[in-house]
């Protein structure tokens, strides 16, 4: 278990933030999967506790930890994520939501950190209700959910977006975003189905409650909550010069929904997130034989 990273407390103090470690352990190997690439140099991948993002960050940092890497992951709250890598205080995340969920934080650190580009295509956001509910549009809502919108943590992109919505949609002017977290959210989602209950959440695509619920996006005709976006990797400069293989790892990496929605349902029915991702890569060589092309000799 890799040690947590106490640099981030003077960035996180004004936030009320705890940061936990969730490195994975090292597990022996036979001598011909040994490679020891990372050599036991340290790396650090920021994430933001979004159910994809835990799933996301678990597997890659279980691919540099098996190439040799002693490889620390540390939540943050998503503002600090972005200022992390961006100061160089962590190496990499794969967590960028672009261009519209992530994109103050790209206008403002962008151009401190280099794009390694997409990892998974066909992300999308936007408000999601049970089928069971007659509401197909926002602008349909009128007094469902006690004019109540459960969301996740509060300074997300798609809080904000949220926040756009009930500012352009007259029949929102009165709604309240009800913030909480995103394991939070999935609770009282489960909850309000089990007893056919009205629930307006936030939601996003990929997400393991769309293979557990029957649930529908409400259509968005003012575009408060904008199109399909991308999930990018995004790294500190230098990180190429320091540790060539595990950027050349982070640059190969990518996924398709289905693979990152089947990690992410284990997850949520109670596996650990370390050793859910140990089985995807036991369970998927050849598409971890992609990210891994070119590094392994």
């Amino acid at each position: 278990m890799k040690k947590l990273n106490w640099k981030y407390l003077s960035l996180t103090a004004g936030l009320g933030l705890s940061l936990v470690a969730a490195g994975c352990a090292t597990e022996e190997t036979t001598e011909d999967e040994a490679t020891n690439v990372g050599k036991g140099q340290e790396i650090e991948l920021a994430y933001v506790e979004w159910d994809t993002e835990v799933a996301s960050t678990n597997v890659i940092g279980k691919v540099l930890e098996n190439l040799g890497y002693n490889v620390t992951l540390t939540p943050l709250d998503n503002a600090v994520m972005w200022q992390a890598v961006a100061s160089g205080n962590a190496d990499a995340m794969v967590a960028a939501w672009l261009p519209e969920t992530h994109g103050p934080q790209l206008d403002e650190y962008g151009d401190q950190m280099v794009n390694l580009g997409v990892n998974l295509e066909g992300a999308v956001l936007g408000l999601v209700v049970p089928k069971y509910m007659d509401a197909d549009s926002i602008a349909d809502l009128t007094d469902e959910a006690e004019k109540g919108i459960t969301a996740i943590e509060p300074g997300s992109g798609i809080v904000a977006a949220t926040q756009t919505a009930l500012e352009i949609y007259p029949n929102l002017s009165d709604w309240e975003i009800k913030t909480s977290s995103s394991g939070a959210m999935a609770i009282e989602l489960g909850q309000a189905i089990k007893n056919e209950e009205e629930i307006v959440i936030t939601g996003w695509s990929p997400h393991w409650m769309f293979a557990t619920y029957d649930l529908k996006y409400l259509e968005d005709p003012e575009g408060a909550f904008g199109g399909e976006e991308t999930i990018n990797t995004m790294a500190r400069e230098g990180l190429e010069e320091d540790m060539p293989e595990a950027y050349q790892v982070l640059d190969q990496f990518n996924w398709t929904s289905e693979e990152v929605e089947s990690l992410m349902l284990v997850i949520s029915e109670g596996e650990d997130p370390e050793d859910a991702a140990e089985t995807w890569i036991e369970e998927n060589p050849d598409r971890v034989a992609e990210w891994t092309e070119g590094v392994i000799k």
